[in-house]
């Protein structure tokens, strides 16, 4: 249909250029909205991106416009739909990816407000404190907390899996807790100690 309209325009205009003007406002006027209530979905309502978005994809369908077998109707418009996404997506991660604005913001700020969050590293010395107070406990002890929170099992799995009664390893899983929690504390207070 487009390029039915395009060489229909081309016939009654001064050249080429022309054409290319018509087919690219044929585009618009096919496809421009539906388009755009679609794009406004995935911006999650944002009507000025959702607008670039559809300028963006309308304009890759005239650039590209040679390629589309027009004899297939209908094939444009998911052609349109699917790069309207893969723009909205590009965009998204993009944005994800670059650093937030901090017009107006002091270095001394932006450099405290990085000091401030918190990094991978003090997540991997948090693990390696835990993994060392795990290591102190009891084989039994042990063994019931990793089947229970770092396999996550039920309590009744462990329980038959180790070939325990039941109430014996509820009972060893609360013991098992205390215990590595006294080791967290004799931990933290020697750290404590240490910076002092």
């Amino acid at each position: 249909m487009i390029e039915a309209y395009g060489r229909r325009t081309a016939r009654h205009t001064s050249g080429p250029r022309d054409a290319d003007d018509e087919l690219l406002v044929a585009l618009y006027r096919e496809h421009a909205d539906a388009l755009l209530r679609f794009v406004a979905r995935l911006t999650g309502g944002d009507r000025q991106r959702a607008e670039d978005i559809v300028q963006e994809t309308l304009l890759r369908a005239w650039r590209n416009a040679d390629r589309f077998d027009h004899s297939a109707v209908g094939s444009l418009r998911p052609w349109l739909f699917t790069v309207a996404r893969r723009i909205a997506i590009d965009e998204h991660r993009s944005a994800s990816a670059r650093a937030g604005e901090t017009f107006g913001q002091d270095l001394d700020e932006l450099w405290l407000a990085d000091l401030a969050q918190s990094d991978e590293t003090e997540r991997v010395l948090a693990n390696m404190v835990v993994m060392d107070a795990l290591r102190s406990l009891s084989r039994a002890h042990r063994e019931i907390l990793v089947e229970t929170y770092l396999r996550d099992r039920t309590v009744n799995e462990v329980a038959e899996l180790l070939g325990l009664p039941l109430g014996t390893a509820k009972s060893r899983v609360y013991y098992a807790l205390r215990s590595l929690r006294a080791a967290l504390d004799a931990r933290k207070g020697g750290t404590e100690r240490g910076a002092r």
